[in-house]
């Protein structure tokens, strides 16, 4: 008896290829806020994901250690957890170590252990603390088997795992934290496997990214970020944008501004065609940055403890839409998961193809929004 099509490939109805879901939700003031408005933006994207990943990415939670380094760890048994909190010990004051919070949820089928550290460094003099707290990172996610760091920044965290938004926001709480920066992630995995460590946010340090869409130019990333001492190990494209991120704007101290042109690099033909001063220096940053080009569809959110920026590949080949209503910005796969949350905004936009919208807090820049 033939096969027919639908029997040799049965979710070939469910490939969706601009799939994937993003939300994003900054108070401008700082104002902290629950994050069930973040879960609640979610729950519209629900067809945009399988089940197989979400995540969420929050600031501000935890004021009362705000001034320690929180790491969220997931642990595949008791062993690695006890082998990482070795090393973590030999490298840190453990200030605090506790479980993560959770809530049985019938549909989250839980496997791991899921940990947090409040901790302070016992760093050398010959590295700045911020390089010292990633190269843990680094040592832990490719050395100790079994152990994943989650997220590694101050007064922030970030919760995911394998099934829709909904269920892992209920699993993790997160209708219990208040933060005044969330993001946050419904999977639909094409390239890479569905595992907890694989769902977004990506982090490191305070440094947090959602994605939709797929890298294409993954090995040469990944090649130019192991030339800096990243190491990609968690199986998923999406990695090397965090550690991009880092590498420009806390370590080179670029602004959002020019870390959007590296990533989303306009074509030559543009660059060409650019009055003088622009096309030096955006001829200087394909030259130099090369490596750092992201390849492929992407709509991106990248946030840390004082910024929120949305950005698109460089011919907008995945949705983004933003609005604004009094402090708040908002940026999402789709209008309809910004006006359940915010029915009557001030302004929404698509924002144009390479251009990055960036939200400031107002206490760290006097101008809290750039478009």
């Amino acid at each position: 008896m033939p096969y027919s099509l639908s029997s040799l490939i049965p979710d070939k109805h469910f490939r969706v290829p601009s799939a994937c879901g993003v939300s994003g939700i900054m108070n401008t003031s700082g104002e902290r806020f629950s994050g069930e408005v973040v879960v609640t933006s979610m729950s519209v994207m629900r067809e945009r994901g399988n089940g197989l990943g979400a995540g969420f990415a929050a600031y501000g939670i935890y004021p009362e250690l705000k001034d320690y380094y929180c790491f969220h760890m997931l642990y595949d048994s008791a062993y690695a957890k006890k082998n990482t909190e070795e090393y973590l010990a030999n490298h840190y004051e453990i200030v605090e170590s506790e479980p993560i919070p959770t809530r049985k949820n019938p549909r989250i089928k839980e496997v791991h252990i899921l940990w947090r550290y409040f901790l302070k460094p016992k760093f050398p003099e010959t590295v700045t603390e911020e390089d010292f707290v990633v190269s843990t990172v680094m040592f832990i996610n490719e050395k100790i088997e079994g152990a994943f760091v989650m997220s590694s920044g101050k007064n922030m965290g970030v919760f995911k795992g394998v099934g829709f938004p909904e269920d892992i926001g209920d699993f993790y709480r997160i209708d219990e934290y208040k933060g005044y920066i969330w993001t946050a992630h419904n999977r639909f995995p094409t390239n890479t496997v569905g595992w907890w460590g694989g769902a977004h946010p990506f982090s490191i340090l305070d440094w947090t990214v959602v994605h939709n869409g797929e890298i294409s130019s993954y090995g040469v990333n990944k090649r130019f970020l192991e030339s800096y001492g990243y190491k990609c190990t968690l199986m998923t494209d999406t990695e090397v944008i965090a550690y991009l991120v880092d590498l420009f704007m806390r370590r080179f101290k670029y602004s959002p501004a020019i870390t959007a042109k590296i990533l989303a690099a306009p074509f030559w033909k543009d660059i060409d065609s650019m009055p003088e001063e622009e096309r030096l220096l955006y001829s200087a940053l394909r030259m130099n940055y090369g490596g750092a080009l992201l390849n492929g569809p992407f709509a991106i959110i990248v946030a840390n403890r004082n910024m929120m920026m949305g950005l698109n590949d460089r011919i907008k080949l995945r949705p983004l839409v933003a609005a604004v209503k009094g402090d708040f910005l908002y940026i999402a796969s789709e209008e309809a998961a910004i006006r359940i949350v915010c029915p009557d905004p001030e302004i929404v936009w698509a924002p144009k193809a390479g251009e990055p919208v960036v939200g400031v807090l107002r206490s760290e820049e006097s101008v809290s929004l750039k478009v």
